[in-house]
């Protein structure tokens, strides 16, 4: 357990400790930059394909492509190595990645197929990347204060968009896209400072098993589970039915609302506001006992604030419901994280992380892919609308079982 300073209490007390605090810290400025590119370059993708979502969906099925290839992997090795030098590995080419775009984009050479190329080695490098930090956290701080950790880092990617994509806007009007891809790159040297400064003990001793057989440990080991299969099937329909952002709100703000990219970014923060005000409050539950109901309660009221912004038409209706949909998802995600992390051994915990990063960098694109086609022929409303009629009715399926309910 790696030293901590004196202090702290309530919804933040988990920062005390030294090196989850330098962790976060930097996920905090490395998911700003994240954002904005990721609000710039589906913009991007937009503008030299005319316009087209299935344009888009191709930018996300690449990415998807390489979760379902590597990311089983990725947890399996995440268990083998030194999860903190293998972080700055994953970071170190992340930002390569941003810098070869911002590079392309600023020569004027870029083009929708290199696109979908960086999205594919990006999403590799992520399938390695996710599973070791997540399986790292539980190093960092004490396994009481593990559900207020996982709360707060819930906060980071979805909270960043309060920020990063408003600043993506401005960045649009005055660097360029060019350079919301430079700023990308350089926030990873948050990520990458606080590694290097961490004083955690080397981690993740090799196991004896090959990695094929290790992956089919560890999903044994969930499928066994009494709850675990069901909340995952919740969790997985919810990002691969339920649109994400980076497709639905661009067509959506272009076509529906006519927004214009100052106001778009806004909307794209409106989710991430949500998001936070979320991850607070689960991060303020001193380890609350039933914590499938929070998953599936969220997930139901999630579907129901989707289905307000479906048929939103105003800038003020649309920001208010997507507010709502950042709140619930954090709800679902935090705390299946929370589980999947508690109920498996230790020594699974970078295999079982891999499933939650197959199903939010993997199934998630590949259900966007799905979504931009549908977007395509019946819009974006309709779609949104239906998407979430499948979540709530998966979520009320799954309440219906006791053991379920207990967890």
């Amino acid at each position: 357990m790696t030293g901590s300073a004196p202090g702290g209490s309530g919804t933040l007390r988990v920062l005390r400790h030294r090196d989850f605090r330098l962790l976060w810290l930097g996920l905090v400025v490395s998911a700003v930059g994240t954002w904005m590119q990721i609000v710039a370059q589906a913009l991007l993708v937009l503008d030299l394909s005319h316009g087209s979502p299935v344009a888009l969906g191709l930018v996300s099925l690449a990415q998807a492509a390489a979760f379902l290839a590597f990311a089983l992997w990725g947890g399996a090795v995440a268990d083998r190595v030194d999860k903190r030098r293998l972080l700055i590995v994953t970071q170190s080419c992340s930002l390569i990645f941003a810098l070869l775009l911002g590079v392309l984009t600023l020569r004027h050479l870029v083009a929708v197929w290199m696109i979908v190329v960086l999205a594919f080695l990006q999403g590799a490098a992520l399938s390695f990347d996710q599973p070791a930090r997540a399986a790292l956290v539980p190093d960092l701080v004490p396994k009481e204060e593990l559900f207020n950790a996982l709360s707060l880092q819930s906060i980071v990617f979805t909270g960043a968009s309060t920020i990063g994509p408003a600043l993506a806007g401005f960045g649009m009007a005055t660097i360029g896209y060019a350079g919301n891809f430079f700023a990308n790159a350089v926030s990873y040297l948050g990520v990458l400072g606080a590694l290097v400064a961490m004083r955690v003990a080397a981690s993740g001793a090799p196991i004896r098993t090959a990695n094929p057989r290790a992956i089919r440990e560890a999903l044994a080991t969930v499928h066994a589970d009494a709850a675990l299969p069901a909340l995952l099937t919740v969790f997985g329909a919810l990002l691969f039915f339920g649109p994400s952002v980076a497709v639905l709100l661009p067509v959506m703000g272009k076509q529906v609302l006519h927004l214009d990219p100052q106001h778009l970014g806004i909307l794209f923060s409106s989710g991430g506001l949500g998001a936070v005000i979320g991850g607070f409050g689960l991060a303020s539950l001193r380890d609350p006992r039933h914590k499938a109901a929070i998953v599936l309660a969220s997930a139901i009221l999630w579907a129901l604030s989707l289905m307000g912004f479906a048929v939103s038409r105003s800038f003020e209706a649309s920001f208010a419901t997507l507010f709502l949909v950042g709140l619930f998802q954090v709800g679902v995600s935090a705390t299946t994280i929370t589980l999947l992390q508690t109920r498996v051994p230790p020594s699974m915990r970078g295999r079982v992380m891999s499933l939650n990063t197959l199903l939010l960098m993997g199934v998630r694109p590949l259900g966007d892919f799905v979504a931009a086609a549908v977007i395509a022929v019946a819009g974006a409303p309709l779609t949104a609308f239906l998407s979430a009629v499948v979540v709530a009715l998966a979520a009320l399926a799954v309440t219906s079982r006791p053991a379920v309910r207990a967890a």
